[in-house]
């Protein structure tokens, strides 16, 4: 391998396929981030479903992050368990008997945010006496051009009203600016979301509320935010970065901070050779600007083009002969998306300069 820090002396007696971090790699990227929004005037509200780990949390509070993004219930009781207390649940929660009886627990713990964007959801949270709690806000979603969850920003005012008239209160509001994740389209997406929360807090006002909250973010777009209009960020990829964000451009492979160290099992051809990481391992995203499911690391002109649950095929025929590894030899694979590959693993192995740790991924499973 070409990387120093992904060599397989550093990470021996532990059984492959596995999820390496590299903490020091992971504190500069954290630091970065966190720098760049100090230095804007932006708060930096990290989306935790990308490592859904509550030591890497720990790490980002301590860097001056100022709250924690969740995107569903489960995932914020598991972080307030670990002793986080300022949540938002950055998807438009619909309360139902069960729900609202964890919400109430949850609300004992912690004071939570939640994203709402309907009348439907709005009148869930009053049904089940949840309005008036002194603990819970919401923030109401705006479409930007995801054409996913979240109202018009010109009907935000209107929801907002219906919301302050149930007794809940209303902090502003929120979007997901996830069309940055295209070639050139990062700068254009936080166009987009600066747009949408602007004429959002427009509609508040016109009701006569304040809109203190304008909330965006993604990795791809967030260095790009228009903080004339966007009070806070949510990215959640920067933490580690991965593939899908080194062929877009936000990072460049030695700010990659997890691996997939595997070993390759089967070389049954010269020009292919096989890995014991498969889509149980590496997830299955393939988005059309990465070249294959992952990038192999140390052997340029090599593609991970299939995938089975435990077979990594790599097609090797544009490599040179010098740099294909035998059967027996492990390999670094940056996986295309982090979070999806974050979400099959129940443990990271974490190295420092020192000693191997491991990392329970204790949020997995919490999607409900």
């Amino acid at each position: 391998m070409s990387e120093e820090r992904w060599s397989p002396d550093r990470w021996q007696g532990i059984a492959t396929p596995f999820l390496a971090v590299d903490l020091p790699t992971l504190r500069r990227n954290l630091a970065r981030a966190q720098a760049l929004c100090d230095d804007r005037g932006l708060r930096l509200r990290p989306h935790v479903k990308t490592h859904k780990i509550p030591e890497i949390a720990r790490l980002q509070v301590a860097a001056g992050a100022r709250g924690l993004t969740l995107a569903t219930v489960g995932e914020a009781e598991c972080f307030a368990k670990a002793g986080f207390d300022d949540l938002f649940v950055a998807y438009p929660v619909l309360a139902t008997d069960d729900l609202a009886d964890r919400l109430r627990r949850l609300l004992d713990a912690a004071t939570v945010i939640l994203g709402v964007d309907s009348r439907d959801g709005i009148d869930a949270l009053v049904r089940h006496g949840l309005a008036d709690h002194p603990r819970l806000s919401v923030l109401v979603e705006v479409e930007c051009g995801l054409r996913r969850t979240g109202v018009v920003p010109e009907e935000a005012g209107l929801l907002a009203a219906h919301a302050t008239e149930r007794g809940l209160r209303v902090g502003g509001v929120f979007t997901f600016p996830g069309q940055g994740y295209a070639l050139g389209a990062g700068a254009p997406a936080a166009a987009d979301e600066a747009s949408a929360l602007s004429r959002a807090a427009d509609a508040f006002a016109a009701e006569g509320l304040p809109c203190e909250i304008r909330s965006g973010g993604a990795t791809p777009s967030y260095e790009a935010t228009d903080v004339e209009v966007v009070t806070e960020t949510r990215p959640g990829v920067y933490a580690f970065q991965d593939a899908q964000q080194v062929a877009l451009g936000t990072a460049g492979p030695d700010e990659v901070a997890l691996a997939v160290i595997t070993t390759v099992v089967s070389a049954p051809a010269p020009d292919r050779l096989v890995l014991d990481a498969g889509s149980k391992t590496l997830a299955a995203d393939r988005p059309p600007y990465v070249n294959g499911h992952g990038v192999l690391l140390g052997v340029p002109g090599a593609r991970i083009d299939r995938i089975w649950e435990h077979h990594g095929v790599v097609d090797v025929s544009g490599a040179d002969p010098a740099d294909v590894p035998a059967v027996g030899d492990r390999v670094a694979v940056l996986p295309n998306h982090v979070c999806t590959a974050i979400n099959l693993a129940d443990r990271v192995h974490v190295r420092d300069d020192g000693e191997v740790a491991t990392w329970t991924v204790a949020a997995r499973g919490q999607n409900g």
